[in-house]
């Protein structure tokens, strides 16, 4: 399954998100989201105790000035690998 985190790990229900978290999923942080991929924060630890992979689309991280800030553990994807996650994965959720 893939999982789409559009808004702010802070201003979502992301105890929520990690409980429906299975082995093998998919994470793709946009819009806000790209915040849980903030080097050394809380969200991202959790996240990445996970069995799944977490990716952050470069076009909200450069579109928020967080470049130098995301943490090198989660996959940087284009729009282009966006719609490669969308077919990988029949199912999604966005949160």
């Amino acid at each position: 399954m893939l999982h789409i985190l559009t808004h702010s790990p802070f201003q979502s229900d992301f105890s929520a998100l990690l409980r429906l978290l299975a082995e093998g999923d998919d994470l793709l942080l946009l819009q806000d989201g790209v915040l849980a991929a903030l080097e050394g924060s809380q969200a991202l630890e959790l996240m990445l105790r996970a069995p799944i992979s977490v990716y952050v689309l470069e076009d909200d991280v450069s579109a928020r000035g967080l470049s130098g800030q995301i943490s090198p553990r989660v996959t940087a994807v284009s729009y282009t690998d966006f719609v490669a996650l969308t077919v990988k994965n029949s199912s999604q959720m966005t949160w």
